[in-house]
Formats: structure tokens, C-alpha cells, sequence
């Protein structure tokens, strides 16, 4: 039981250290390690984002505090984010468990594309700001959406979706649309969470003990994004998705009732 728990803990930590500094809730590495402690995948992305929001919000506090954290654009996410968490809950609570894994794998390998893309637009014209083809509203409703959607379904934060949508769709930076994917992940999981909650599908003394470890990740690492370069943390971002992405179609293939 103390190894277990001391699994959760770390689990959190590394969670919160990301989050900090790739602007994701840490629900990537969470349902994971929920998943190989033999939790359904259900309860594993319902317990994800009790321990996201408090990694999240320890993290955006921190944000503030410094000076990098913009209501204006966390607002403009979050509307659209808090109606289509509980479809993405809904959904969830009904899918098989191997698509939920395999959709989970097909997402992260979407993300990658997506951020790639935007490095070569980059390269392409490195001394002018990439122009949204798409009217700004209508990308930040979408980037909402999708981000309230993912939060809901897979027990993420949705920071997957929203950092790689802001930075292609409304030309932001990516250190900035990290700080604000974190302050958007507060709202979209709280939301998510008490969806779950209402199923069942929480786990309360594994959520708080992700949820602590991640606490003391997320303050250590948003105090060391700014200091780190642009190109180091797009590596990190993509490769991290890379490796994840492995893991789950391997837990799709092996949960496969056939």
C-alpha cells in the first residue's frame, strides 16, 4: 500500500513539472500510470482530473503571481470549454475501453502533426507572425470546444489540443499559449470532475494523492518556463506526445476483446 502510494505521488509530481512547463494538465502521464495500476480506463480519466485540477490550478497561481497568466485569453477558451466537457463525460462514460485507449493514441499523433506544422510555417517566414486563415472568434471557440471535449473523454486538461491550436490557428507564442492552456485546463477540469463525480467514476484518495505531487511540480516548473528556450520546450512537447502515444495503442491492442 506504501509503494502505492508512493507511485501516486511521484506520478503527480511528474505531472505537475509537466504541466508547468508544456502547458498540459498532466493527464498524459496520469492516465497512464492509472491505467497500469489496473484501473479501468474509465475510472482512470475520471480520477485524472480530480488530481489535474489541483496541479493546474497550483500552476496558474503561480502564473499569476509572476505575471504570465492573460484572463482575456483564458476567458475567451473557457466558455465553449465548460459545455463540451460533460459531452466529452457523456461519452466516455459509454465508449469501449480500447477505443477510448486507441483514440487517445490517434489524438497524440494528431497533436505532433499539428505542431510540426507550425514549425515549418515558422521556417518559412521566421520574421512575420503567422496570420490565422480563420476569423480569431471562431478559433478560439473551436480551440475551446475540443479542449472541453478531450477533458472530458480522456481525462486530460485538453492543454494537448489548446497549445498546438493556439500557436497554428491564433498565432501565439508558444510559452504563451502554454500559460494560458494551464489557466483554461482550472475551468475545463472542474468541469469534467464533477461530471465524473455524478457517474462515479472519481477516485478520490488517488486523485489527492496524484493531485499533491503535482501541487509541488507545478510550482517548481512554471517558475522555470521563462528561462528556458523556445526550441527546448517544442522538443520536449512533441516528443513526449511521441512516447505516450506508443504506450496507448499498446494498452488499445491488449484490452482488445478480440
Amino acid at each position: 500500500m506504501l509503494d502505492h502510494s508512493l507511485l501516486l505521488l511521484l506520478g503527480g509530481l511528474l505531472s505537475g513539472l509537466l504541466a508547468g512547463l508544456l502547458g498540459i494538465g498532466g493527464g498524459v502521464i496520469l492516465v497512464p500510470i492509472l491505467v497500469a495500476l489496473n484501473y479501468q480506463p474509465v475510472q482512470a480519466t475520471a480520477t485524472s482530473t480530480l488530481a489535474i485540477l489541483l496541479t493546474s490550478t497550483s500552476g496558474s497561481i503561480q502564473n499569476w503571481r509572476m505575471g504570465y497568466l492573460d484572463f482575456r485569453r483564458v476567458l475567451a477558451l473557457e466558455g465553449p470549454a465548460l459545455i463540451t466537457a460533460q459531452l466529452g463525460v457523456f461519452i466516455g462514460d459509454r465508449i469501449a475501453p480500447y477505443l477510448l485507449l486507441a483514440a487517445f493514441g490517434a489524438l497524440l499523433w494528431l497533436n505532433i502533426y499539428l505542431v510540426t506544422l507550425r514549425k515549418k510555417l515558422v521556417q518559412q517566414a521566421p520574421d512575420q507572425r503567422i496570420t490565422p486563415r480563420i476569423s480569431p472568434l471562431v478559433a478560439r471557440l473551436g480551440t475551446g470546444a475540443a479542449a472541453g471535449l478531450l477533458a472530458g473523454l480522456f481525462g486530460i486538461g485538453g492543454g494537448v489540443i489548446m497549445v498546438p491550436f493556439q500557436i497554428l490557428l491564433l498565432g501565439e507564442p508558444i510559452k504563451i499559449a502554454i500559460q494560458t492552456s494551464l489557466g483554461v485546463i482550472v475551468i475545463t477540469t472542474f468541469s469534467a470532475c464533477l461530471g465524473h463525480a455524478y457517474y462515479g467514476n472519481v477516485l478520490w484518495i488517488p486523485g489527492l494523492l496524484l493531485g499533491t505531487g503535482g501541487l509541488i511540480g507545478a510550482q517548481i516548473s512554471t517558475r522555470f518556463l521563462p528561462r528556458l528556450p523556445d526550441r527546448v520546450v517544442d522538443l520536449c512537447f512533441r516528443s513526449l506526445l511521441a512516447l505516450l502515444s506508443l504506450y496507448f495503442f499498446w494498452r488499445a491492442w491488449n484490452v482488445y476483446p478480440g
